[in-house]
């Protein structure tokens, strides 16, 4: 016959208080442990870029803003601006908070321009990546055709090759369940310690 909870003698109940404190307790504990790897799913991504990408501009801009989704650490921000000629042009990256600003010169000739990108956020998480954008300005002359490669070694695409890896969501679900197990196995036997013969 099924004895409802009610009807449990006062040391039942208070057994079953005690497991369900326990259950309360192996959860939070998961969660604790589950926490530091929550930036992980928070990586840094770029939220926009000045030119835009894929535009064609019939002025020269004078600089290139990217502004990333959260601050960026100028020890390790990488951004360059390869021009027609496969040659870097514009200075080194200003950073401030979540912002990195190249200043590019007044000579920019027309043609397809690539920048590129490295970036470190406030997690350590390195975030790459690079678009184009096209110069026009009418009148204008085009550079000459050259096939000499740049001296400076490797190029941005080249040093945006390497990939880090983080914590993926299918490894946080893993351990989740691996510690819901482990407190319910928890809670099995020690209830089942209690059990009164």
């Amino acid at each position: 016959m099924t004895v409802a909870p009610s009807s449990l003698p006062a040391s039942g109940r208070a057994v079953a208080g005690r497991a369900a404190r326990l259950v309360a307790a192996a959860l939070a504990a998961a969660l604790l442990l589950v926490a530091p790897a929550a930036p992980a799913w928070a990586h840094n991504s770029l939220k926009s870029a000045t030119p835009a990408a894929d535009t064609t501009l019939t002025g020269a801009p004078q600089e290139v803003v990217l502004e990333f989704m959260s601050s960026l650490n100028p020890q390790y921000t990488t951004v360059t601006v390869t021009g027609p000629d496969q040659q870097q042009v514009g200075a080194a990256p200003e950073v401030s908070g979540a912002r990195a600003t190249v200043a590019l010169g007044d000579t920019l000739a027309n043609g397809a321009y690539t920048v590129a990108y490295r970036v470190v956020s406030s997690d350590g998480h390195p975030v790459q990546g690079s678009y184009a954008f096209t110069l026009a300005v009418p009148g204008a002359a085009a550079p000459p055709a050259t096939s000499a490669q740049p001296t400076t070694a490797p190029t941005p695409e080249a040093e945006l090759t390497a990939d880090s890896t983080g914590v993926s969501g299918v490894t946080i679900a893993a351990i989740v369940i691996a510690l819901l197990l482990l407190a319910s196995a928890i809670v099995f036997f020690w209830l089942r310690s209690r059990r009164t013969p």
